[in-house]
This record gives C-alpha cells, structure tokens and sequence, in this order.
C-alpha cells in the first residue's frame, strides 16, 4: 500500500492488523481519484473507518487544503498517526465512535467537500446506518461529495432525504457509491457525476 501520486507519490503505508480493516486496494484508491481529481486541490476531506489513513493522506498528498482522520480502533489511530509523520504530512486524527464524531461535528458547524466512509465489511449493519448518518448530520458543503465504500452484493439507498447517488463503480468485490446533496437541499449540479454505466 502506497500514495500513488503528489508531494509524498511512493511513500508506502503501514496498514493495521487485522482482516476487519480490509484496507482499500491501490487499483480502487486509484480508480477513486481518477474521479475525484478535479475536486481535491484545497478541499476539506473528511475520512471515515480511516484504517490506515490510506484514502486521506492520498487526498492531502494531491493537494487537498486539510483531512480529517476517524476510527474507533487506537491502533488504527496509532498508524494513521505514523502514516501522516512518515509521509511528513499533517491532519486532523479522532479516536471516536464514527456517529459521536459526526455528532460533534453539527454541533461545531463543521462542512466538508469530500466525506469518505469506509465501514469494516464484516459489519454488514453499519453500511445503511452510516449512509443514513451522513444524510441527516448536513456536514457535506453545497458542491460536496459523500463516497462509501462497501462489499460488492450492497444495496444502498439511491435517493435520501437530503442527498441522492449519482454513481455507482464495482470493483471486484467492493462498490462505491458516489453521493452529493440533491439540488432541493442547496446542492449544486456541478456537483454532479458522469455514470459510464
């Protein structure tokens, strides 16, 4: 596991012990910012089930203005922090319960322009729960984007309160749903994403 491109392109990552992280492939982080590209120089990035801190120190290595690490696992927490130092680096890093975060976030008023969510693929009942959260937590700025990752055979929901899916990629066994807010919620539809389908 390494960063693919930016100020720290080919510093290779540390990844936590354990199959419950199942951390994101290169192919797929690769894949995901090919998408992503054009949003990331001075963006706020918010990464959930961080594990590694994979998806975020990439964010930041391609110019994102700030990033936002959170996982409920202190030893995650504690290679996230290694990741960031090795990488020289620097973000925001949480020991916390993923809801209590975002909790906390309404309540500062915080907003991000990229939130990404990564929920272990063993825990089948976060995946609706997490989608859900972000919906109704309003942290997702007017052109903002929510990704989730999750196992392959997952139904997400494609239209929520406040946000709608606009792209869905498989690869192998994993998916990604790509959300932003739905224009009747302030969204805008530069915001919006091609699906090649």
């Amino acid at each position: 596991m390494r960063v693919i491109a930016g100020i720290a392109k080919g510093r290779k990552l540390q990844a936590p012990p354990g199959i419950k992280t199942r951390p994101i492939t290169d192919m797929i982080k690769e894949a995901l910012f090919n998408i992503l590209q054009p949003r990331i120089l001075n963006s706020s990035f918010l990464d959930l089930y961080a594990g590694s801190g994979s998806v975020g120190i990439e964010a930041l290595s391609r110019g994102a203005a700030n990033a936002v690490f959170v996982d409920n696992d202190a030893q995650a927490v504690k290679i996230i922090r290694q990741n960031l130092d090795h990488c020289k680096l620097q973000g925001e890093v949480y020991h916390s319960d993923i809801f209590d975060f975002l909790r906390r976030m309404v309540r500062q008023k915080r907003s991000f322009d990229i939130i990404f969510a990564d929920p272990p693929f063993t825990q089948e009942n976060l995946f609706k729960k997490t989608i859900n959260a972000l919906d109704s937590a309003e942290l997702i700025s007017p052109q903002g984007v929510v990704i989730i990752r999750v196992p392959r055979n997952t139904e997400l929901s494609s239209q929520l309160n406040q946000i709608e899916m606009v792209r869905k990629n498989l690869y192998g066994e994993s998916a990604l749903y790509f959300y932003h807010r739905s224009v009747k919620e302030g969204g805008s539809m530069n915001g919006n994403f091609s699906n090649p389908g």
